[in-house]
């Protein structure tokens, strides 16, 4: 059951909003020793919010638009009574929370109900939820594949049927890419959209927090409750759709190539735009990254480097030697490629492009080809994501509704970007596509 479905089941009195949780922790006991999307059972607390959630359905009272609805928490959001970690042991020490994150309270207030927090990369700095303190969040379609990162427990939760929704953050790519690699919805929300209080900090610039869901009609709730705002339905037969050309037609595998003509062809998507100086865009997001993250951390790899992923401290220790005249270069670079992404939009109202190059590599051979020469997997699997970072525009990710029988059998994903503040275009989308069957969240089953 989708968010909705449960949500409805709930308010109604026709099923238990504890059992449903009861159901849902022993899913995750059951299968979390393979797949390790879990870091933190909230068992205690869910069942009790489960049980006040009974108890106000019968007595009348209608708890919310997401009765009942468990969901998981990328483990740099506040919650209540625990050291919010960031996936990392470097802030064992740390006082814990004395509050829920605002995202996690506006859920809650929804009458949604916390059953986890998730694995991530260490600090959110990687595309492969591969964390030498917790372990490598596996992908629920096929354990020796990776989830995607940086929030890969967040997606692997969903997609392995834990709970029908979950928060993550993007900065580069950090929701989309787990997102299409496990095959649910994702949504790298407007810049500013969503309150980013009590959540962990990464590059300040670029750093947005957003949604994975089961379905598109679950985004459109979960958008919704998080914005605490209303989103106007859209009539998606007006919109003109553009599928983005250049670095973003090249490096795919064939089987990602394959699937993304098969979807313009399902929206009769003809015209083609290609954006100037991509490869020099995705240059500045990792130099802005790089700069901004070791600026957060720089004080702590002083006196414990050795408590850091030793990839994670690398980077951030390379990022500490960028000259200021790169980070400044690179802003601009970031203001002139926002220009020319609104340009674009005066040509279409939705941009497609894929999310990633293929399906989800393997664990033990952790790579993509990009021109030709295998590349680390963890740092480029946000090829396509990466480059889009730095306008700020929304993207959903949506997981296309293709053969498992077929390929590799593996989920994909492709990415519609709207202008700034046009989340409703998108969820709409999302919605028409999810009906028209071209688009389809992968959820493990029973």
């Amino acid at each position: 059951m989708n968010a909705t479905e449960i949500a409805r089941a709930v308010r109604s009195g026709e099923r238990s909003a504890f059992s449903l949780i009861e159901n849902c922790l022993d899913r995750v006991i059951q299968r979390d020793g393979t797949i390790n999307a879990v870091t933190r059972l909230l068992s205690e607390r869910a069942l009790d919010q489960a049980r006040r959630i009974d108890a106000l359905v019968a007595e009348g009272i209608d708890p919310g638009p997401l009765a009942g609805v468990p969901f998981g928490i990328k483990d740099l959001f506040d919650v209540q009574g625990l050291v919010t970690t960031a996936g990392s042991t470097v802030l064992a020490s740390v006082a814990p929370a004395d509050c829920d994150a605002l995202l996690v309270s506006r859920l809650i207030e929804a009458g949604a109900i916390p059953l986890a927090t998730t694995n991530m990369d260490e600090f959110a700095y990687g595309f492969a939820t591969d964390n030498a303190h917790y372990g490598i969040t596996k992908n629920p379609h096929d354990s020796a594949r990776l989830a995607g990162g940086s929030s890969g427990g967040s997606a692997a939760g969903v997609a392995a049927g834990y709970f029908p929704l979950s928060l993550g953050s993007d900065t580069n790519g950090s929701i989309r890419v787990p997102a299409s690699l496990c095959g649910v919805w994702g949504l790298r929300a407007t810049q500013g959209l969503l309150p980013i209080a009590g959540s962990y900090p990464f590059v300040a610039s670029l750093d947005t927090v957003g949604p994975f869901t089961a379905s598109a009609a679950d985004m459109r709730v979960m958008v919704e409750v998080l914005s605490a705002s209303s989103l106007a339905r859209v009539d998606v037969a007006g919109l003109k759709m553009a599928r983005l050309g250049g670095w973003f037609a090249q490096d795919m595998s064939p089987e990602m190539e394959a699937a993304l003509a098969a979807f313009c062809t399902a929206l009769s998507i003809r015209s083609e735009i290609v954006l100037p100086e991509v490869a020099t865009a995705r240059a500045a997001a990792f130099v802005i990254s790089a700069s901004e993250g070791a600026g957060l951390h720089l004080d702590r790899l002083r006196h414990s480097p050795e408590q850091y992923d030793p990839a994670v401290r690398d980077r951030l220790l390379a990022g500490a030697l960028v000259p200021a005249p790169h980070v400044f270069r690179a802003h601009k670079i970031r203001h002139w490629f926002r220009e020319r992404m609104h340009e674009a939009f005066l040509e279409a109202d939705i941009l497609v492009a894929p999310a990633v190059v293929g399906p989800a590599p393997r664990i033990d051979t952790p790579v993509i080809e990009i021109g030709g020469q295998p590349v680390s997997a963890r740092a480029n699997l946000g090829l396509y994501t990466q480059p889009l970072t730095l306008a700020g525009f929304p993207v959903l990710t949506v997981p296309l509704a293709i053969d498992a029988n077929a390929g590799s059998g593996m989920p994909l994903g492709v990415q519609l970007v709207a202008q700034p503040g046009r989340e409703d275009r998108l969820v709409a989308l999302g919605e028409a596509l999810e009906r028209a069957g071209v688009a389809r969240a992968r959820i493990l089953e029973d």
